[in-house]
């Protein structure tokens, strides 16, 4: 028998590891690691602008809601004006986009791990309601621009975002043609144009009224839950045929 006691301790440390095993990463009210995000959400009283609908609960502090409004702002030194002025109706869905993006605690179910200086974690295809992706795109399509992803690719001699050498500027509807090129291309798949409505619970709403509640909270629970059944569903076929083997070694 002396031969079956290996195969056996290790059997019920997998086992035990396989039971234990947790989610890559808390997936409800977190914040991202990353450059000014918060270690843990919390109450923002004083949160600035468009950015207070989160003010009851934020990953951001009031001066990171106070940035997210300036042009050339000290948060990415990015020049929304890089084409000519930006129209203001235009200028406003990219003040929400850093406010979703620094302030909600409700996207968690989306953050992945990356290697980068300024960040250690980034949101990835987080489905945006199909009317927040439709108004962005209407407000900004006689805006002006030189380039379909905006992460990467600019000149930054100067201390802020320029156009490359030789890329010429157009309206944003030549970059992004429709209404989806722009959600999922624009901060390189950081949002996925979103096919449900607001409303739905299937989809993040980038604006909403704080008097009626946070609907992106139940959003993020909806999808934490299909995740964490995926991953149970998963693990399943290996549980049981790790008992097979116990049951044979004990035979």
């Amino acid at each position: 028998m002396a031969w079956k006691i290996t195969p056996l301790l290790c059997l019920l440390v997998c086992v035990a590891a396989v039971g234990a095993a947790r989610p890559r990463t808390q997936l409800l009210n977190v914040c991202m690691n990353a450059r000014y995000h918060k270690e843990k959400p919390g109450p923002e009283d004083k949160l600035h602008g468009q950015c207070s609908p989160w003010k009851n609960n934020a990953c951001c502090f009031v001066n990171t809601s106070i940035e997210a409004h300036k042009d050339i702002s000290s948060l990415y030194r990015f020049d929304w004006d890089h084409c000519g002025k930006m129209e203001p109706a235009c200028k406003r869905h990219f003040i929400q986009d850093i406010c979703l993006y620094e302030c909600s605690p409700n996207l968690g179910p989306w953050i992945q791990e990356v290697n980068q200086s300024w960040r250690k974690e980034r949101i990835l295809n987080v489905p945006l309601c199909k009317e927040d992706c439709e108004s962005w795109w209407e407000d900004c399509r006689t805006s002006y621009t030189c380039k379909s992803n905006w992460h990467r690719g600019w000149d930054w001699t100067s201390g802020y975002n320029q156009c490359p050498v030789k890329v010429a500027c157009h309206r944003f509807d030549f970059y992004f043609p429709t209404p989806a090129a722009l959600c999922n291309e624009i901060w390189s798949h950081s949002y996925r144009a979103s096919n449900y409505s607001r409303g739905s619970g299937r989809c993040i709403q980038m604006w909403f009224d704080p008097v009626l509640g946070n609907p992106n909270e139940e959003v993020a629970r909806f999808y934490a839950e299909s995740m964490n059944g995926a991953g149970l569903h998963e693990a399943w076929p290996l549980r049981f045929g790790l008992l097979l083997l116990l049951l044979w070694l004990l035979s």
